[in-house]
């Protein structure tokens, strides 16, 4: 939205978003907060609110009449959105492809029927939409503009308590409540035998806004590490390595070039349902835009305070091994595009503001 305003003068948004949307000026329908829900039993659970949620974005698109709809990744959400903009004549716009490259790619069906054009963010999955007959446009990765480490990392470790000259673990333990309690158990597990390991090691935990602190409690209870809020790049720049939650935390460890163990684990009910339906050979971002494992994955069974511990340790110990990974993230960084993809993004979607406009 910020790139898009002196592209387009006076362009009016409204709809789903976070602070910073909202800090750019647009009317806030329904803050994300409340759709951030992981997991099938989870959603079932809030199937009424999100019902709720959706008819009344419809009331308002209705209301509205919008030029243009920018639907942003949230694939159950907005494909069944999309089907209804395109039934009202409203042509969507779709910035952070759904992962289908991964699973369920049979939504490439709905994706042909109801965008007017994909906006992505990874290389290898331009060609797989122009193969399926989307238009497509390739934009890079806009983590590519924000990810920047502390200025002065001495200072900024100062600033926060913490030593300069010791090994320091950064753990992102997700940014979602129900994601932060699956995963927050083996990680305190194996975070107090690696302090049992090493005596002079610090931990930072990177909070996500808007986390209670009590479901970080176990990350920092009788252990020597430091709850942070607001400082994830930093941390993760000032890291000796890290322990990251899959998602987009590792993208920014990688674009930070901060060597790391991936981690993540669902429900048993629903990781037994969705497993059968992936169709990638890793789970990890960096992985996926390397094309081969230059991060270990450590996920749902094989997600255990032991196997955590052996590989952060191999990372903590190894300075040989830390730099293998860091030139192997640096390859990532190269493949996620050059700078300027939110202006890239915003050009599209001025131009088909702008076509949608002289036909009308």
């Amino acid at each position: 939205m910020r790139h898009l305003r002196p592209r387009v003068p006076g362009v009016e948004v409204f709809g789903l978003g976070g602070d910073r949307l909202g800090g750019e000026g647009a009317r806030l329908r329904v803050h994300v907060r409340e759709l951030a829900v992981v997991g099938l039993l989870e959603v079932l659970r809030h199937l009424r609110r999100l019902r709720r949620v959706f008819r009344g974005l419809l009331e308002e698109i209705d209301r509205e009449r919008p030029t243009l709809a920018v639907l942003v990744d949230y694939p159950d959400f907005n494909l069944r959105l999309a089907r209804a903009l395109r039934s009202r004549g409203v042509p969507v716009a779709y910035y952070v492809s759904p992962q289908i490259w991964a699973w369920r790619r049979g939504r490439i069906r709905t994706i042909r029927e109801t965008v007017a054009r994909m906006i992505v963010i990874f290389p290898f999955e331009e060609p797989l939409y122009r193969e399926a007959g989307v238009a497509v446009s390739f934009v890079g990765h806009p983590l590519v503009d924000l990810v920047r480490p502390a200025a002065d990392r001495v200072e900024f470790l100062r600033s926060i308590r913490l030593d300069p000259a010791r090994a320091l673990l950064t753990v992102l333990p997700g940014s979602r409540p129900q994601e932060v309690a699956h995963n927050v158990g083996p990680l305190a597990g194996a975070l107090r035998r690696l302090v049992a390991r090493r005596k002079d090691l610090q931990i930072a935990v990177a909070a996500a806004p808007g986390l209670e602190a009590a479901l970080l409690d176990p990350l920092v209870s009788g252990l020597p590490a430091t709850l942070v809020t607001g400082r994830t790049h930093a941390l993760l720049g000032a890291a000796t390595c890290a322990l990251v939650a899959s998602g987009t935390a590792t993208v920014e460890a990688a674009l930070l070039g901060t060597p790391m163990v991936v981690v993540y684990r669902l429900s048993p009910f629903t990781y037994a349902l969705g497993r059968p339906l992936v169709r990638v050979p890793h789970y990890a971002m960096a992985n996926l835009i390397a094309g081969r494992r230059v991060v270990t994955e450590l996920i749902q069974g094989d997600f255990t305070p032991e196997a955590v511990e052996r590989e952060a340790a191999s990372l903590l110990d190894d300075p040989g091994r830390r730099e293998e990974v860091r030139e192997a993230l640096r390859v990532v960084t190269e493949r996620l595009g050059p700078t300027g993809a939110s202006g890239r993004a915003a050009d599209i979607v001025a131009a088909m503001m702008t076509s949608r406009a002289e036909k009308h």
